[in-house]
């Protein structure tokens, strides 16, 4: 080879050298290479099942390929790298919603009236007050119109449909037997009524004795009740005593529902010897199932003169206080079971002693209580 020969080729050589790597494979076909098989997740790793582009792998270089070993970017250097976890939470846990509230001045809010209307009844709001003529009208304006005997038909009919009717109505409150010391006595207390919601005539019986002896003492009475308030009538009649000395007794008394369930009955008695005497009973149901009921009673006798004849001494007379337990099979029809002490006191229960008589005795009971 000639020394003009080696000269050429080494200008030649270090032209090429100078020339950018990109620019001296320009134009040639460069094949692909196959793309590598994805690795499995590795346990723990975060981005485990993220669909995420595959990076680029580097094969292994080929030694018969002349361009070994050259690192041939695909796009320009001033481009920006793609990130493969962009959008991606990478805390550990589930990207945070969006704050809608982001961005807004809150110190231009009034929430003293967000509060206010978050307490506020969902109900509608009356559009306009009624006008101030509202019932300042007469209470029976249609009579102006219509006339009082046109709509007098029309009211009683109105009264009639919302409850003023007769009703009849019984109640056997207490029928039992009771047992006290070896003998066994009875007593009764039956009440009942006639009439509509405001006027009433009642009727009551009551009395005691011992099985195989006379009736120590029976009552009747017949009595008008009117309605004074809710739930209270004012009672007056007549009571007839049957049992020991006749005695015929004026009445005057109320009758009704006390707070708390209590059903009283009180009533002054004056008989036609002038002897004033006083009752006042009390009693409540109180439910232990809707069948099951548990109720206490006491009962209070009163006078205010010594009565020889009846064996009553002024002051108190006498007190029982007793509880029953009953079971409604029907509402109408309740079996019971209970016990009762009752005392004589003051004059009453020397009269009781005169007469061979304990002044408290102690009753065991079994009865009925039944109505319709």
């Amino acid at each position: 080879m000639s020394v003009r020969s080696v000269l050429s080729a080494a200008l030649l050589g270090s032209a090429m050298i100078s020339v950018p790597a990109f620019a001296q494979h320009q134009g040639h076909a460069m094949p692909a290479p196959a793309p590598a098989p994805t690795p499995a997740p590795a346990p723990g790793d975060p981005h485990a099942g993220h669909g995420m582009p595959a990076a680029p792998t580097t094969p292994a270089p080929d030694p018969a390929d002349p361009h070994a070993g050259h690192v041939m970017p695909e796009q320009p250097a001033t481009a920006e790298p793609i990130d493969p976890h962009a959008g991606h939470d990478m805390t550990g846990g589930p990207a945070a919603p969006a704050d809608p509230m982001a961005g807004m001045d809150h110190s231009t809010m009034d929430h003293g009236m967000m509060d206010d209307a978050a307490s506020a009844s969902p109900g509608p709001a009356m559009e306009t007050p009624p006008p101030p003529e509202v019932g300042s009208g007469p209470p029976r304006a249609a009579d102006a119109i219509w006339g009082a005997d046109a709509m007098r038909a029309s009211r009683e009919d109105l009264q009639r449909t919302h409850g003023d009717f007769p009703v009849f109505w019984f109640q056997g409150d207490r029928f039992e037997t009771q047992v006290r010391d070896g003998r066994e006595g009875y007593l009764w207390d039956l009440q009942g009524y006639y009439g509509g919601p405001t006027s009433r005539l009642w009727f009551k019986s009551e009395g005691e004795g011992t099985f195989g002896e006379p009736i120590e003492q029976a009552e009747v009475q017949a009595l008008y009740a009117r309605a004074i308030a809710p739930f209270w009538d004012l009672q007056a009649g007549v009571r007839q005593d049957l049992g020991g000395p006749d005695t015929t007794h004026a009445v005057i008394g109320v009758q009704g529902l006390s707070p708390y369930m209590f059903e009283v009955d009180a009533a002054l008695f004056l008989s036609q010897r002038g002897d004033l005497t006083a009752r006042i009973e009390g009693e409540v149901d109180q439910r232990i199932t809707q069948r099951l009921i548990v109720q206490p009673r006491a009962e209070v006798n009163l006078s205010a003169q010594d009565i020889p004849r009846l064996g009553i001494g002024s002051g108190i007379d006498s007190v029982e206080v007793g509880v029953r337990l009953r079971y409604e099979f029907i509402r109408e029809f309740a079996p019971y079971i209970g016990i009762e002490q009752s005392w004589r006191l003051g004059g009453s229960a020397d009269y009781a002693r005169a007469r061979g008589e304990d002044s408290s005795v102690t009753n065991y009971l079994v009865g009925i209580r039944f109505w319709f």
